[in-house]
């Protein structure tokens, strides 16, 4: 058993030393752009047509992807100076304790995002079965999916960073076949003269909004895989290419997709390889989607464990990855029931996630001026970052306040120019007076003396 173990990935969250990492730009392009050229967000690019014109669409993901990517770039590029794991490095802001709030939220939503992946990826497999021997079984394959899931993400970032390349280049390669089929099949001129629908359920602004809130649900991960890129240029500029690029072609497939789908009177679906096959790629659309998903599922699979580990650091790796592992796949045979509520929970995670790194950029860039002392982040051997008792007070209520507020401005009085920027600024802005007025401006030094003291204790 101890041989077996010793084989498996033994990630912490000490920070990761600069001779340790191995992602160069390449690899964080790939895996940046695996985890996004996604059946997910394709689905997502379906829903903006017909609701708004493929013109309004395209310009909705262009424009969204590239103000979005930004925060996501800045908040691994933190990652990478650091060489923490997001959820850890939360504890700078929030304090020792308070980051332990922010951990538990990501675990949860973690684990629904895994719950919503590894359905679209049974529902792809099951169809490449069914394509193939006309046996099918969405649960079994859904469960398969989740074991797969679970074996190369017990390996670690290792496993993480071997699947990304692979799986990066075949969606490319696919994205192309589709696109020149499409556009060499019908009418590019019909497409563009598609009209809106007249009773849309989103708009412009809406569908930007969704975008850039797409863009923050990976906020909550990005440093667990920054963390291990080799310089900062590279990081941030593979993170921030990955993204736009991933963004225009998975959302952009869908929107066109969806668009030539509606001309030729084809049933609507929230499944873009039912679609797909209609166009003449069904079996390798569903290949190929079944491994795009389930990379972007071990990447949802490996934060949760390191969210996880955060609050209990003494837990391992590879323990928490197969109970959460467990937990993913009873959720993931919700099927149907997690679709229905894909938007809203999209929206959710921009509602509890926004506030969370809106703290930590301000934190990090303005505060702190660049600058934390990692190993007592992850250790606490100074007290750098225990505020009050452990808890950032001012850090906690400004995430409270702007939860409350991207909550209400989202479900409750939805904004005609949506709610995802403004809470952003608001609470990164809320948070810098408040540190201000509260005197904590500031890179804080321990005395010799304090040092000693706590390290006795």
């Amino acid at each position: 058993m101890s041989q077996l173990t010793e084989r498996l990935g033994h990630d912490t969250i000490s920070p990761t030393p600069k001779d340790k990492r191995s992602m160069n730009f390449f690899s964080t392009f790939a895996l940046w752009l695996a985890a996004n050229v996604v059946i997910t967000s394709v689905m997502t690019g379906m829903m903006f047509v017909p609701d708004i014109s493929i013109e309004k669409a395209m310009l909705a993901i262009l424009i969204g992807s590239a103000i979005g990517a930004i925060p996501l770039a800045l908040t691994g590029n933190i990652g990478t100076r650091t060489g923490l794991p997001t959820m850890v490095m939360t504890r700078a802001a929030f304090g020792q304790k308070g980051a332990i709030l922010p951990a538990l939220v990501n675990t949860i939503v973690l684990i629904g995002w895994s719950w919503i992946q590894a359905y679209m990826a049974g529902l792809s497999l099951n169809y490449a079965i069914s394509y193939t021997t006309g046996y099918s079984n969405i649960n079994l394959f859904v469960i398969l999916t989740e074991i797969l899931v679970v074996a190369i993400t017990i390996y670690g970032h290792r496993g993480v960073e071997s699947i990304e390349k692979w799986v990066s280049v075949a969606m490319l390669i696919l994205s192309a076949l589709v696109f020149y089929k499409l556009f060499t099949t019908y009418s590019v001129s019909s497409l563009i003269e598609l009209k809106a629908s007249e009773n849309p359920a989103i708009s412009g602004i809406i569908a930007f909004d969704i975008v850039v809130a797409t863009a923050f649900s990976w906020m909550s991960s990005v440093c667990d895989f920054n963390r291990h890129s080799k310089s900062e240029k590279s990081g941030m500029l593979g993170t921030y290419l990955g993204y736009i690029v991933a963004s225009l072609i998975a959302m952009g497939l869908g929107a066109v997709v969806s668009g030539f789908s509606i001309l030729n009177n084809m049933e609507q679906t929230y499944d873009p390889t039912v679609l797909l096959s209609a166009y003449g790629f069904g079996f390798i659309a569903s290949i190929v989607v079944f491994f795009s998903v389930l990379s972007t599922n071990v990447m949802a699979l490996y934060s949760a464990t390191m969210s996880f580990m955060n609050v209990f650091p003494k837990s391992g790796f590879w323990k928490p990855v197969l109970a959460l592992g467990i937990v993913c796949t009873l959720g993931a045979l919700l099927k149907e029931a997690l679709m229905v509520n894909f938007f809203n929970f999209i929206l959710l995670i921009a509602t509890l996630f926004i506030p969370v790194f809106a703290i930590v950029l301000v934190d990090y860039f303005l505060v702190k001026k660049a600058h934390y002392d990692a190993e007592d982040v992850a250790f606490d051997h100074k007290g750098l970052y225990r505020y009050q008792r452990g808890v950032n007070i001012v850090a906690v209520v400004t995430y409270v306040a702007g939860a409350l507020f991207a909550y209400y401005f989202t479900y409750v009085h939805p904004l005609s120019i949506g709610a995802t920027i403004l809470t952003f600024v608001l609470s990164g802005g809320c948070y810098f007076g408040l540190m201000a007025a509260t005197k904590q401006l500031g890179v804080k030094k321990a005395t010799t003396e304090e040092i000693d003291v706590k390290l006795e204790a």
